[in-house]
């Protein structure tokens, strides 16, 4: 797991949009978290899949965007951005399997063979028909 820096984070409160009757043009509790990085030190590979796995919500200086709008709190929405964030890096972490490659078989390519001519003869009985 990835330990997050404090300084490394920087929150703030907007207005958040939807259910929630006038609080919702009273009170800032969307929580948008922004975080550097660049600060977090990560591996050049997890780095690369956190860029693929974030797509937009990445800046081209390097600050990761998350906005956490679900819950009417500053508080949920707080701990929904933190969760997310460690979700994704998370996921960042987490190496692909390595593919293995693989021949077929002599068996396997002459059954490939033999589908195809099979294939290519109910093509050829398909054609117009020739009165002679």
């Amino acid at each position: 797991m990835i330990e997050v820096p404090d300084e490394a984070l920087d929150e703030r409160f907007l207005a958040a949009t939807g259910p929630g009757g006038q609080n919702v043009n009273k009170v800032a509790t969307a929580c948008q978290l922004r975080v550097d990085v660049y600060r977090l030190g990560l591996h050049p590979e997890t780095f690369r899949r956190l860029k693929l796995l974030a797509g937009s919500r990445l800046t081209s200086g390097g600050t990761l965007v998350l906005t956490a709008r679900r819950f009417r709190t500053q508080e949920a929405n707080r701990a929904d951005a933190r969760e997310r964030l460690g979700e994704l890096l998370a996921r960042a972490e987490e190496r692909e399997a390595r593919r293995v490659k693989t021949r077929p078989s002599r068996a396997a390519k002459a059954r490939r063979v033999e589908a195809k001519k099979g294939r290519g003869e109910v093509k050829a009985g398909r054609g117009k028909v020739r009165v002679d």
